[in-house]
């Protein structure tokens, strides 16, 4: 599965030169990923009353070329891999069917006190759910 989210580069996230910040990325990887969660068939929010957390555990952002102020991007987020305890999301930030940039992030699922959580085991339905949003090919 693949969401799509819309994002407009807003003139907050440029600087001088009127190009987007590399810090907004990691910003716009997370509508992305938290609309991709929703589109899955949960609130992220739904989750974190689960008990379940998903912490940050690698971010990687390459870029390709600059978004500019009022640019529309697409950010295209994938779910690329799945463990019991891991997701990992892959993302593609393009302008007019351009890839600008591409990314992944890692995260782990875990209690709120920090403790790895096997979904698997502990919330079949969840796993399920991401088993069947995950990217296969």
């Amino acid at each position: 599965m693949e969401h799509i989210s819309k994002i407009v580069v807003r003139y907050a996230e440029t600087d001088q030169m009127g190009i987007a910040h590399h810090s907004c990325y990691p910003v716009w990887f997370e509508v992305a990923r938290t609309e991709f969660i929703k589109a899955a068939g949960i609130s992220y929010t739904e989750v974190e009353e689960m008990g379940i957390i998903l912490p940050l555990t690698f971010l990687e952002c390459r870029y390709k070329t600059a978004a500019l102020y009022e640019d529309e991007l697409e950010i295209h987020a994938k779910l690329t891999k799945l463990t019991p305890v891991r997701l990992e999301f892959s993302y593609e930030v393009t302008r007019d069917g351009e890839v600008i940039a591409t990314g992944k992030t890692g995260h782990g699922m875990v209690s709120k006190d920090l403790k790895p959580l096997n979904v698997k085991k502990e919330h079949p339905d969840l796993y399920r759910m991401f088993e069947d949003a995950l990217e296969t090919a």
